[in-house]
């Protein structure tokens, strides 16, 4: 019947039914919906509103637009997800379309594109949780890559970059190999070396007294301080000459701490040789010294290794509105409570406010809690107002600090999850490549069948992987599963 006649014999094709006026019945994964023709033609482009039209078009048309149609109800079946579809929907009533709690706005999306629904019509809210979804496969894909980029060996390359790959690797990816987590550890004992080294170089029972009669470290401190920033020479003039972009590896953040870390040592040793000719030697002793201060940066050089000290950055730096908030409530507090204690201490004759300026640091130490004492009140007002600047500071600090602190454990719940992600993603396209192989021996899978049926493991060993965070970003890549076979 369906090769024979390509109209429906119910269907009214001489216009005597108003579009406007006739009912669309759809059936979306077992959810009936009514639609009336007048609403679904307010957004022609869409699917739903292409069913009005598409009755007269016979078969091909009906089915080019949904699953299955049944001519006796008038009703449109469609195997999509019935939950996407009512907030779809809304589209039609409302003008905007809202995503209901519980659904992968992923998933959405694509049901949106099926639909043929603007995404402009999805509500603002919405498109930015669709946005941070975007952007957190996006970095799955990208993790995805690195990880597959340093599995794979391009065989065009040449020796030096094969070389160079090898040395990043080893430096800057601990989790490669064993001994490159051996040179991760290095390097960090080597920095609480440095840092230790650069404290206890401060005790004076520790110092040695030069011809001078001046105070300096031990031969032995030196020494040790000596190894310590050969160790970091030649670590970052190592990651410098195998990175793959060296101007964004010298721009990089922590690498400018790594430099800070290392210089004042060569500048010191250049002024302690040469300086004295050029100018006084208590200048040259104070710059050595202020350059030797400057070795406390090499502490940050921690963060490199530690995932915690960089999530706290990546909190702090999403954190900006919430901080500046709070340095708004001290600044304004400070102000005021200084303003107050100044001018309530100033009928006592022993007053500690000689000025407001001067009464800033007694409201700043007494606002954050700290209260040094060598500034306090002295009159019963005074008093009062420093217990009601120590109130405010406490409500002051603690109300901005709970949206940092939900911003430091999303970030590091996220990170948490987008590793796990990304193994996850890489486990799938190893099980798809290997089953794939499986999938073209024919006889193979019919000698699994005949043997292990009862084998509890049998629907597992054959069953096609699916994943339903499949990204697309990482399906242009032709030679992933080379990659991964190569790796096994």
């Amino acid at each position: 019947k369906m090769a024979g006649d390509s109209r429906f014999p119910d269907v009214d094709t001489d216009g005597s039914e108003k579009s406007e006026e006739m009912e669309i019945v759809v059936n979306v994964g077992g959810v009936r919906q009514v639609f009336y023709g007048d609403n679904l033609n307010q957004y022609p482009e869409t699917r739903l509103a292409e069913l009005v039209s598409c009755l007269s078009g016979g078969y091909d048309s009906i089915f080019s637009l949904c699953d299955d149609y049944d001519p006796g109800k008038r009703e449109f079946y469609f195997d999509r997800d019935p939950d996407a579809f009512k907030c779809i929907i809304d589209v039609y009533y409302f003008g905007e379309i809202h995503m209901k709690k519980g659904i992968c706005p992923i998933c959405f999306k694509n049901e949106m594109e099926f639909w043929k629904v603007d995404l402009k019509f999805l509500d603002d809210c919405c498109k930015a949780h669709l946005s941070e979804k975007k952007e957190e496969l996006e970095e799955i894909a990208r993790r995805v890559q690195l990880i597959l980029d340093d599995l794979g060996v391009d065989a065009s390359e040449s020796r030096w970059k094969r070389c160079q790959k090898c040395i990043w690797k080893f430096l800057e990816k601990p989790e490669s190999s064993y001994p490159a987590r051996v040179i991760a550890v290095l390097s960090f004992l080597f920095i609480l070396i440095s840092s230790v080294v650069m404290c206890v170089g401060t005790i004076p029972d520790l110092q040695v007294v030069d011809a001078e009669g001046n105070r300096m470290e031990h031969p032995t401190l030196d020494s040790i301080e000596t190894a310590c920033i050969g160790w970091f020479t030649m670590e970052y003039v190592l990651r410098l000459i195998s990175s793959p972009n060296k101007l964004h590896f010298a721009l990089s953040f922590m690498n400018i701490v790594d430099v800070l870390a290392i210089l004042p040592f060569y500048v010191s040793l250049t002024l302690t040789h040469l300086g004295a000719k050029l100018m006084e030697l208590s200048n040259v002793q104070q710059a050595v010294q202020a350059l030797r201060i400057m070795r406390i940066a090499r502490i940050f050089k921690l963060a490199r290794h530690s995932s915690g000290l960089q999530t706290l950055t990546y909190a702090l730096k999403r954190s900006f509105k919430e901080l500046g908030l709070l340095l708004m409530y001290l600044a304004v507090g400070i102000f005021v409570f200084s303003a107050l204690g100044y001018t309530m201490e100033q009928s006592h004759p022993e007053t500690l406010f000689k000025s407001i300026p001067q009464s800033f640091w007694w409201a700043i130490i007494t606002m954050t809690t700290v209260g040094y004492g060598d500034i306090y009140p002295k009159t019963t007002l005074g008093k009062l107002n420093a217990a009601i600047s120590f109130l405010c500071g406490v409500i002051a600090i603690a109300l901005p600090i709970h949206p940092i602190i939900n911003n430091f454990v999303r970030y590091y719940n996220k990170q948490r999850v987008l590793e796990t992600a990304a193994k996850h993603e890489l486990e799938l396209m190893e099980l798809n490549s290997a089953e794939g192989k499986a999938a073209g021996s024919r006889s193979e899978l019919e000698d699994l069948s005949r043997e292990g049926k009862d084998d509890p493991f049998y629907s597992s060993r054959i069953k096609v992987s699916h994943s339903d965070t499949f990204i697309h970003l990482l399906s242009e890549e032709k030679n992933y599963r080379t990659r991964l076979q190569s790796c096994k």
